[in-house]
């Protein structure tokens, strides 16, 4: 006779949707408030750490297609929260920047940042929270799973 189907339940991968579920759905509602989406949020952060740079290099540390950098960059633009302009070293290529209101405000977004992982996981012991981190990576480096999480 054949067993039942595997509950939802019994498998990881429903617990670990779920929690993602509620942690990101958490945190974009506390970027709407501030007129950001994540993947923008992602998108500004990561040219804090950049500094000036081609839309291609940008795409590439996050690991989007040229494409999907392009739109987020017209739409960072037209919020002024980033300059698109010419290279100084070569005025066929574009370079993206953050303008200052752009600089202003990712230390803010990185506030509700670290505001909604304390409301998501402020229950955990911080031994804890290094062990759910050192288990996940764990996973991520044994897939060779890569990329940037904007969704």
């Amino acid at each position: 006779m054949k067993s039942p189907p595997s509950a939802l339940e019994a498998h990881l991968g429903y617990w670990l949707r779920l929690v993602s579920n509620q942690v990101s759905h958490g945190f974009r509602l506390k970027l709407e408030k501030r007129g950001v989406t994540v993947a923008e949020w992602v998108v500004l952060r990561k040219l804090m750490d950049l500094g000036a740079s081609a839309p291609s290099q940008v795409a590439l540390a996050l690991g989007l297609t040229r494409g999907a950098i392009s739109k987020l960059n017209e739409r960072l633009a037209d919020k002024g929260l980033i300059e698109i302009g010419a290279s100084a070293s070569d005025g066929r290529q574009q370079v993206v920047s953050l303008t200052r209101q752009g600089r202003a405000l990712v230390p803010q977004l990185a506030a509700l940042a670290d505001e909604n992982d304390s409301e998501c996981f402020g229950v955990l012991e911080p031994e804890a929270r290094a062990e759910l981190r050192a288990l996940l990576s764990r996973l991520i480096d044994a897939h060779g799973w890569a990329g940037t999480p904007i969704d």
